[in-house]
């Protein structure tokens, strides 16, 4: 941790927040998780965009 002290330090201090990046991310893992083996790559795309 020594070596990202200023990362941080940032992350402790700063008021922006990656959160909905995250919450979109986590969202779309969910979505692949559900349709893994059962559905081509259209399927997916579509089911990301619609939701």
């Amino acid at each position: 941790m020594t070596h990202d002290l200023d990362a941080v330090t940032a992350g402790l201090t700063l008021r922006w927040s990656s959160g909905g990046t995250e919450g979109a991310v986590n969202r779309i893992k969910k979505i692949k998780r559900q349709l893994y083996g059962r559905a081509e790559f259209d399927l997916l795309r579509k089911m990301i965009l619609l939701a």
